[in-house]
């Protein structure tokens, strides 16, 4: 009975990376469609990545999207936007991207997704800072 026990417990213990990678790489989809949207200035998509918290602050996807192009300017637009260090537990995953912007200065950003009932990840935040810039 302790082998079998033992044997569950390792199993569960060994499924768990792979479920935060599956995460990880949700959210990744997730940061990389709304960026696409972002490039192709489509507000509604853009919108739609966005966690509920966000869009009872900016009720509309137009609101939203000036807010991103005047506060967000380098996640809007930029010469190239990768995928730093991800990590998921709980239904949340964060998520670090390095951006370059379109004035070649270089920002990094940490985003924040959190699951939904219905199974999806929507984005909650991103922090932005210049690279190299203390938190």
């Amino acid at each position: 009975m302790r082998a079998l026990i033992l044997l569950a417990t390792l199993l569960i213990a060994l499924a768990s990376p792979v479920c935060a990678g599956d995460d990880v790489a949700a959210a990744q989809n997730v940061i990389r469609s709304q960026e696409q949207a972002f490039s192709h200035d489509d507000a509604a998509a853009a919108y739609s990545y966005a966690a509920p918290a966000i869009h009872d602050m900016f009720p509309q996807a137009d609101i939203f999207m000036d807010m991103v192009q005047h506060s967000y300017a380098p996640v809007y637009r930029h010469r190239s936007f990768e995928f730093g260090e991800g990590r998921a537990a709980d239904g949340m995953v964060v998520q670090r991207a390095h951006i370059v912007d379109d004035n070649g200065e270089a920002w990094e950003a940490l985003y924040t997704l959190e699951q939904e009932a219905d199974g999806t990840l929507k984005i909650t935040g991103c922090t932005l800072l210049k690279a190299g810039q203390a938190v």
